[in-house]
């Protein structure tokens, strides 16, 4: 998405690149009952009763927390749920006066996660007035987007989330959409992609579904998942129904590849292929899923509990509050337990002399509890689409990453995935055009710069 992160997490790297912080103000609450969420049963591990409602106090101790804690220029507060916008405006309003007082100490930036449901013209202006970034959860066309995402009551919510994709769209709210590629939405990656591309969706991010059906420790605190798995020796690999394919993820996000690579570069973002041309070109992972490392990322729950990570809000996992200690310390603290370096050190050899290491990294650890060839635990349950994925790429990217060496926009290599490309040199420079290079998602300048001549042969 829009609001990148950095994957390095040593000591030093705290000082040099700051904190991750994820806020649910709401905790667990939301008003849908999506069948692939895996924060929804949160609320068996808080007392009966709960209100989950971030109270002013929390909210106070968050912001100047997060703010003083932070060594890096830049403070991004991620309101996620649950739903966030059940707290209603008044709740974001406050936040932003308690943040008002640190502003000539940092830059404060929000954003905020949220199915669109109850969005409206007032929380729209308000979202814009503040600058606010927003992602949306929109899994596509409707018979695509209501399979799995449904209210209470069980009825589709395409066209609620629908009406606040456009309500966005109309008070120019910066936005993108999340999507959730579960098990049938990975047989229809055209559909999806094109439905979102036809409605206007500039920034798109695919996320793969993975769960895993309860072991023993989840069923005694009352959970239907399990939490994240052992990278010793795993023993409950059986996934949901609703967790998506290996090689079927790895279809769908070449099916889309395709089609955007050939005709929407330059004009629609996808972050998944961002990501992959930032590890061609020899760049840190902004995510943590692809990064070397993870934990630099945390949770601060609506009472104030900091989590070592958004899949890791259970017991053992707890790192303090906010109330009563800085969000540093308790990073650190979890990087010295162990949390997040264990994602590289603990890589089995199959990872370790695997040709798309550079781009995958392993994978979330929450879901690395399939075997090797070699019988070693520890690999990643998508690793057969991941590979598929990277290895088909390789082509574009090659294309993609000698364009950006020349200075040239990165959306010449539609013409290169139609055949031979043949640029003149310096026909643009005549003209008097600019030659700035693109890369990632600075390649929205499309065809109308660059003044270097390259000659590629077919991809």
């Amino acid at each position: 998405m829009k609001t990148a992160r950095s994957g390095d997490h040593t000591n030093t790297q705290y000082t040099v690149q700051g904190l991750h912080v994820v806020v649910k103000p709401t905790g667990p609450l939301c008003n849908l009952n999506c069948e692939y969420c895996f924060y929804l049963e949160k609320q068996a591990l808080f007392a009966s009763g709960e209100k989950y409602r971030m109270t002013d106090e929390v909210l106070s101790a968050l912001i100047s927390n997060y703010i003083e804690s932070q060594p890096a220029p830049v403070v991004e507060f991620v309101w996620q749920g649950g739903e966030p916008t059940l707290l209603g405006i008044d709740f974001y309003k406050r936040a932003i006066e308690l943040q008002r007082p640190f502003a000539h100490k940092k830059t404060i930036k929000n954003s905020l996660q949220t199915n669109g449901t109850l969005l409206d013209d007032e929380w729209c202006s308000f979202l814009k007035r503040y600058g606010f970034m927003v992602g949306i959860s929109l899994d596509g066309p409707k018979a695509v987007h209501d399979r799995y995402r449904r209210d209470r009551d069980g009825n589709g919510t395409f066209d609620r989330a629908m009406r606040g994709l456009k309500l966005l769209q109309r008070h120019g709210v910066d936005y993108n959409v999340m999507v959730s590629v579960a098990r049938d939405t990975a047989s229809r990656p055209l559909d999806v992609y094109r439905f979102l591309r036809d409605e206007g969706v500039e920034f798109i991010q695919f996320a793969p579904v993975v769960e895993r059906m309860p072991d023993a420790r989840g069923r005694r605190l009352g959970l239907r998942l399990a939490g994240p798995a052992s990278l010793e020796d795993e023993q409950q690999t059986g996934v949901t129904g609703w967790t998506v394919v290996p090689g079927e993820y790895g279809d769908f996000l070449i099916a889309v590849y395709e089609e955007w690579v050939r005709n929407d570069v330059g004009r629609v973002f996808v972050m998944n292929f961002e990501w992959a041309l930032n590890a061609w070109l020899g760049n840190p992972s902004p995510v943590c899923v692809h990064a070397e490392r993870c934990g630099r990322s945390v949770v601060v729950e609506h009472n104030g509990d900091v989590y070592a990570c958004d899949h890791c809000v259970y017991p053992e996992y707890r790192l303090g509050n906010v109330a009563t200690e800085k969000l540093t310390d308790m990073a650190v603290k979890s990087v010295k337990s162990g949390f997040g370096v264990q994602k590289e050190s603990r890589l089995p050899r199959w990872c370790r002399e695997c040709g798309v290491l550079a781009a995958c990294r392993g994978g979330c650890p929450k879901h690395r509890f399939a075997r090797t060839y070699y019988d070693e635990p520890g690999l990643h349950y998508l690793c057969e689409g991941y590979k598929k994925f990277f290895l088909h790429i390789r082509k574009y990217l090659r294309a993609l990453a000698t364009l950006l060496e020349n200075g040239l926009p990165a959306a010449y290599v539609m013409d290169a995935a139609k055949g031979p490309l043949v640029i003149k040199l310096g026909e643009r420079q005549k003209k008097g055009e600019s030659s700035e290079g693109n890369q990632g998602g600075a390649v929205k300048r499309g065809r109308d710069a660059g003044t270097k001549g390259i000659k590629e042969g077919n991809l």
